[in-house]
């Protein structure tokens, strides 16, 4: 594994959703607040994460994001810390489109198709991997004893799950998931409390 492989399992989750998220366009970089229905994911994570041992919060700058992470740092009593590096995938020339339109119009059937449809005028999906990467490994390297939850974005996760555990998995607002090392060996799991 790379540098760039975190040292050990953590936890991420997507924001809550937005209407562009319930509207199925692509969002990327573009600021939407969270919405009813976020804000009520937004505080049922909280309820879950309340007795799993997350001791420290990053997340993204967007406001989707950070205040679905305000909302359970102030209700587990954990620090947060917004990192640039966790940001969403900049779609380009896509944001704001119709993600189910352009995957008909281009003939993919996966998020594997989709990343290979990605307009040139936006993010490498590599780099954006690499970067979100890099931000784990440094958290968690400079953070030895704590146990983190990442709050980002779906492109953030599917890049590190595929980069670590070579699959995409089905993601949820509002749903925490661990990334787990055992044996050098990574896997995705749905956190249950």
């Amino acid at each position: 594994m790379s540098a760039l492989t975190p040292s050990r399992s953590f936890c991420g989750l997507r924001h809550g959703a937005t209407d562009w998220n319930r509207e199925g366009r692509f969002q990327g970089r573009t600021d939407n607040p969270l919405n009813a229905d976020g804000l009520r994911q937004a505080h049922e994570a909280a309820d879950m994460l309340r007795d799993t041992g997350i001791s420290r919060i990053v997340a993204s700058p967007l406001v989707r994001a950070a205040r679905t992470a305000e909302i359970i740092a102030d209700a587990i009593a954990v620090p947060l810390t917004i990192d640039e590096r966790i940001i969403e995938f900049d779609f380009g020339s896509f944001e704001g489109l119709p993600v189910r339109d352009l995957m008909i119009q281009h003939g993919v059937k996966s998020a594997t198709g989709l990343v290979s449809i990605l307009p040139a005028d936006g993010e490498s999906w590599d780099a954006m991997t690499e970067r979100s990467l890099a931000c784990v490994s440094n958290w968690l390297d400079r953070h030895p004893d704590d146990d983190f939850l990442f709050v980002c974005h779906d492109a953030v996760m599917q890049g590190m799950a595929n980069a670590l555990c070579g699959s995409y998995f089905k993601n949820s607002h509002g749903t925490p998931f661990r990334y787990i090392n055992e044996d050098s060996q990574w896997r995705v799991e749905q956190l249950l409390t």
